[in-house]
Order: C-alpha cells, then structure tokens, then sequence
C-alpha cells in the first residue's frame, strides 16, 4: 500500500477511533431541563384536588395563576456522555454543569431524593408561617430535635420530632438555647432533657438524662443533635402536590395561600409565574437552574416572572422573549407587585436590570 494512502487510513482510523470514544466517554456533568410549572391557584392534573387546600379557616375565590416552576435535573448516578454534553452545551434549553455542584460527591439518587423532600417539606412550612404573619394571623412555635447524629450521645434516646420542653430544668423557646444550655457543661457531665416524644400527649413527658461528649473541633460539650422548630397554625393548611422536590417554591406557595385567604384577586386574572426560597420572616432566597425555570414559564403561558433578587443579574441574561422579570427580595415586595399588575400599574415595577 503507497505511503500516502496508508497515512489517510490509519488517520481516518484514528479519527473514527476518537468519535467512538467521544460517545462512549462520560464526564462528570449534569444536565437540566425545563420542568413542569404547577398553579398554587389550581387543582393538581392527576387528581383534581387543590394544590393548596385550606379548612378551619374563610378562603375566597381566586383567578389567573401564581404558578411555580421546576427543573428537571439528571440523576445523581448519571453522567453524559461527551458527545451529549456538548450537545447539552449548544442548546438554549438544556443547562449542563459540573455534577458536584448539584449533587454533593458521594451522594446518592436515594440520597438525593431523600434531601429534596426534606427540603420541599420545609419550604411548604415556611410558607405558611410567612403567609399568615403577614396576614397578621399567630402562628405558634415549638423546639423538637430536627435529627440525631449517628454514634452521637443522644442517638436512641432522643429522637427526630420530639419536643423539646426543656434542658435541665430551663424552659427552651429556641434551638439556639438548647445549645445554649448543653454548653454550660463541661464534656462528659449529665444534661436532662425534659421532652414529649413525637407523636405522645403533651401530659406525657419523660425526663432523659445524656452524657455529654467533646465537641470534634472545639473543647465544649455536645449531645449529637440538631434542634428545629416545628410550627402549629390555627387551622389546617395542605400544599399536596407529589414528585415534587427542593426549598424553591417557598414564595409561590407563600402567594397562593395570602390570595386564598384575603378577599379580592391578588393577580387580576394575569398569568404569574415564579421561585425563590422563603423564609419564616418572608426573605426570599435564590435558586439554582434558574434559566430553565424562565423557559418553563414563558411555554406555559407566563406573562410576568417573580426573579428571587440575588438571580437577577443572571436571570436578565437569559430572559426569553415575553417574560418580563419582577425583582423580588421579600414576600412584602411580591405582594406590591402583584397589587400593580393587577391595577396595571406595571410601569414601577422593580426590574433586574440587564
């Protein structure tokens, strides 16, 4: 075989070689993708049933949509190929990033899923200690153990959603003064932790002395727990979406159960769609694959996008056309916004500035 054509060969070889690695590699990304946005306002498509129902409690009727939005993301024992990732990479509906940056190395899908409720959990309940403080309503407060740490002093004595009532003796309104007390003792003294266990009569309290061990990175003593704070409303609030996950749908779920219980139409018939964390005191916190969210929204329908402040700058770089973004820092600042699109007074709106 002449030299020239031997050389072509082996180089054509090479390069089908080089493609068929390129499919096969996998690199350690993940993809996202636009998800399903949910009305807070409406019923859920499986069953007909209300996203958000209230009882116990006057509601009044409500039109438009407040709707919020997820991503689809790969999961966490998924990698793209390489071929796949570039591809990822050139659409304008597929957001590729580094795998550990959204599932923490090590981490399962079970894991994973396991988180994502948690949070999703804990979002559903700061939304509604947001809602009703600021509708003025009281909303009760209690300390119970969030979780036990495996190994720890208290594993097997105390458990995730006992209540709290107080450590040696002083009555605990905080998770801070539970720490608080236990680090009044030196390592390896007793502490007694007066609690009602998860799911008892609040007669029935049980005194639980725990020896307390060192702190792994600082002499002070410590039980093994992380204590939460588990709110009481006066009557009966449901959020009932499932397969649905994460902290991001605070605020949306936050504005649905406010127009549910006030008179008059929060949206003015318009299409509302949006994210953002919220926080028992209605800060409103950012998210991630927040690109992937505006598109979601805008093919649902969307005509304006609450835009959690500390997203903005990277939203405004993605905004598809139609959608325009509202910039929102607090609960307080969606609901003056919500009051101007509904009176169409949209020109004062805080944008994220391009």
């Amino acid at each position: 075989m002449p030299r020239r054509s031997a050389t072509m060969l082996a180089a054509t070889l090479l390069l089908i070689g080089l493609l068929c690695a390129s499919v096969v590699m996998k690199v350690p990304y993940t993809e996202m993708s636009p998800g399903p946005t949910y009305n807070t306002l409406g019923v859920q498509e499986k069953t007909g049933e209300p996203v958000i129902s209230i009882s116990g409690h006057e509601t009044y009727p409500t039109s438009g949509h407040l709707n919020m939005t997820t991503v689809q993301v790969t999961g966490a024992n998924y990698q793209p190929g390489l071929v796949s990732a570039v591809v990822g990479w050139l659409r304008d509906d597929v957001l590729v990033v580094p795998h550990d940056n959204v599932y923490p190395k090590g981490q399962t899908d079970r894991e994973a899923q396991q988180q994502n409720a948690e949070e999703f959990a804990s979002s559903e309940d700061s939304a509604k200690t947001a809602a009703l403080t600021q509708l003025g309503i009281p909303v009760g407060a209690q300390v119970i153990v969030g979780s036990v740490a495996a190994g720890s002093p208290a594993e097997g004595k105390l458990h995730a959603g006992d209540r709290i009532v107080a450590v040696d003796g002083t009555p605990v309104t905080t998770a801070a003064s539970v720490a608080e007390q236990v680090t009044k003792h030196k390592p390896g003294e007793a502490t007694v932790f007066t609690v009602v266990p998860r799911g008892a009569a609040e007669t029935d309290r049980a005194e639980v002395s725990i020896t307390t061990a060192k702190a792994q990175n600082a002499d002070r003593a410590i039980v093994g727990i992380v204590p939460g704070i588990d709110h009481t409303y006066p009557f009966k609030i449901d959020i009932g979406l499932q397969d649905v996950g994460g902290p991001s749908a605070g605020l949306m779920f936050a504005l649905g159960i406010v127009d549910k219980l006030t008179p008059g139409d929060l949206t003015g018939g318009t299409f509302v769609a949006g994210t953002g964390t919220i926080a028992d005191d209605g800060k409103v916190g950012p998210i991630g694959g927040i690109q992937m969210k505006l598109i979601a929204a805008r093919d649902k329908g969307a005509q304006y996008f609450f835009t959690p402040a500390d997203n903005c700058s990277e939203a405004a770089k993605a905004t598809p056309s139609g959608l325009t973004l509202v910039k929102v820092g607090t609960l307080q600042d969606a609901l003056g916004a919500l009051d101007r699109i509904s009176s169409g007074q949209t020109a004062g709106l805080p944008a994220c500035p391009r």
